[in-house]
């Protein structure tokens, strides 16, 4: 599924993102606003491509994992939303925290429900 394929790099970028932060609290330069943005667009056009597979054929229902889709898509929204707060106010420590559990809950269950439906 594209989905998959958009939101893993998505998550690889904002893996790279927040290990970047990380080091900058030790003196090294902090990542570009343009990355962060990067990163989002990306997360978003993944969030797109799985609206559209979100209206297809139901998946993963014998399996039990059939609302992970829909589950995982309001848990992106949630991550897309935050990470847009963490963009406006500039804020990186709890919002960041927050945003990195939403997105990676959000992605743990794509990934069951894409390799179970």
């Amino acid at each position: 599924m594209v989905a998959v394929w958009v939101l893993t790099v998505a998550v690889a970028a904002g893996s790279v993102l927040a290990l970047w932060h990380l080091r900058a609290a030790d003196g090294a330069t902090r990542p570009p606003v343009a990355a962060g943005i990067g990163h989002g667009v990306v997360g978003a056009a993944g969030l797109a491509v799985l609206l559209l597979a979100l209206q297809g054929p139901a998946r993963g229902v014998g399996a039990g994992v059939g609302s992970f889709g829909t589950v995982s898509a309001v848990l992106f929204v949630a991550a897309l939303l935050t990470g847009f707060v963490m963009l406006l106010l500039r804020r990186n420590g709890v919002v960041m925290a927050i945003h990195a559990g939403v997105a990676i809950t959000g992605y743990v269950l794509l990934l069951a429900w894409n390799s179970l439906g």
